[in-house]
């Protein structure tokens, strides 16, 4: 059965809907998630360990992470073994657990056990973004075969939104108006309720491999048949590195040196890529998926560079839009271009991929910090001078070689990948000529 000959679903339009809610669910939770954790810190960590309560709520961040690229892989493969709508399902219900696991962390009993009840309500929140990421990519290719590129940017594109709801949220209710952080986590279950609600009214469709009788065994097998596969999860380690590590770092390296919040420059990265997304369709039909990729890493290195130079908010927002247009349809299109080529794959192929991308985030991030600080050190002349740097011109200084040496050395990543769309593109189009 080819893509085209396959039965579009009656209620595909809310099954999109419902896939769209809950990966906004996720989105405005890690979102929220990082714009409270200093609050986090500062009330939970610094009291039971205040010499490590940093590194401490770093790992607590990574929970999330690990949890995300450990239930996408295991989900994956038994999508239609569970069928989309318990995925689904599960999904929406760890997005309440988490959130309540975490408000309760502050009664759970002494420094420890808070700390060991928080972590695992990180992870159950990762779990959750794991099997969202798990369920709707192949539910939405079985409801749209016919444009895959198209409908899977369109449905990311409300990951962009949910972290501006969530970034906004964190700048004026938590910063501004003085809400308190355990009300911000709470907002997270809102939308997972809905959500919940709206799915178990819903019958969801099967995916592509089930749909065309693809045995268990040979979806398992597909990946390690095709050798070429297993470039797509290597370009797609290196695709999330450019996209989604800088993401996460930019509150952190920019807030110094631009004179603004960074999660605003965030925020208005995400308003970007929110509105691009909605084109991937039209683009990639003129481009194809690898061409699309490979002329998008060119504005993706420019901002990145230009971001490690950024010292105004004028620059930051420059430089930033050069970013947003470079990495806004990597990760859909990424996952587009696995399920085309690889059908027989299905979920199990895209779970992959995406794992894959999550594990770039929780092993690139450290990385960056890590340059990051050590550059810090080195413009400040040493440990010992860097923690006698008071507020001033040297601080600032330190820290703004510190941003621009962790910029630029993430800068690098989409130059490499240029390099590579454009082999790979090359040697498909060799083929089709053959």
């Amino acid at each position: 059965m080819t893509d085209e000959a396959q039965t579009v679903p009656a209620n595909a339009r809310a099954i999109f809907w419902i896939c769209v809610l809950l990966l906004f669910t996720a989105a405005l939770g890690f979102s929220i998630r990082t714009g409270v954790s200093g609050a986090i810190k500062e009330t939970l960590l610094d009291p039971y360990m205040p010499m490590a309560s940093g590194e401490m709520i770093a790992a607590t961040l990574g929970y999330s992470f690990l949890g995300f690229a450990l239930s996408l892989l295991a989900i994956s493969p038994l999508l239609d073994l569970f069928g989309a709508k318990k995925v689904v399902l599960f999904s929406a219900a760890t997005f309440i657990v988490g959130p309540v696991l975490i408000l309760l962390s502050p009664s759970a009993g002494d420094g420890a056990t808070t700390y060991i009840v928080l972590n695992i309500g990180m992870v159950v929140c990762g779990l959750g973004w794991g099997a969202m990421e798990a369920s709707v990519n192949p539910v939405t290719t079985a409801i749209y075969p016919e444009d895959k590129t198209g409908k899977l940017n369109a449905l990311h594109a409300w990951w962009p939104f949910g972290i501006i709801v969530g970034g906004l949220a964190s700048v004026f209710l938590y910063e501004a108006s003085g809400v308190s952080w355990q009300v911000m986590i709470a907002l997270i279950i809102v939308p997972a309720v809905l959500c919940g609600a709206w799915a178990l009214a819903q019958d969801f469709p099967p995916t592509e491999t089930n749909a065309k009788g693809v045995p268990f065994a040979t979806m398992m097998a597909e990946p390690f048949k095709r050798p070429g596969f297993w470039i797509f999860p290597a370009i797609m380690f290196l695709t999330a590195s450019a996209e989604l590590a800088p993401g996460s770092w930019v509150d952190v390296a920019l807030t110094e040196t631009v004179g603004m919040p960074g999660i605003l420059v965030l925020v208005y990265v995400s308003a970007i890529m929110f509105v691009m997304r909605h084109f991937a369709g039209p683009l990639e039909r003129r481009f194809s998926d690898i061409g699309l990729l490979c002329v998008c890493t060119i504005p993706a290195a420019i901002g990145l560079y230009l971001l490690s130079l950024a010292n105004s908010p004028a620059t930051a927002l420059l430089a930033a839009t050069a970013w947003a247009i470079g990495v806004c349809f990597m990760w859909p299109t990424m996952l587009a271009a696995v399920s085309r080529r690889y059908p027989a794959s299905g979920p199990w192929g895209i779970g992959i991929t995406g794992f894959a991308g999550a594990m770039a985030i929780y092993a690139v991030l450290p990385e960056i910090g890590k340059i990051y600080d050590e550059a810090k050190l080195e413009a400040a002349g040493g440990t010992e001078a860097f923690a006698a740097l008071q507020p001033g011109p040297e601080l600032h200084a330190a820290l703004a070689h510190a941003a621009e040496q962790s910029f630029q050395a993430i800068a690098v990543v989409p130059v490499v990948l240029f390099v590579v769309f454009g082999l790979v593109w090359l040697v498909e189009r060799a083929r089709r000529k053959a």
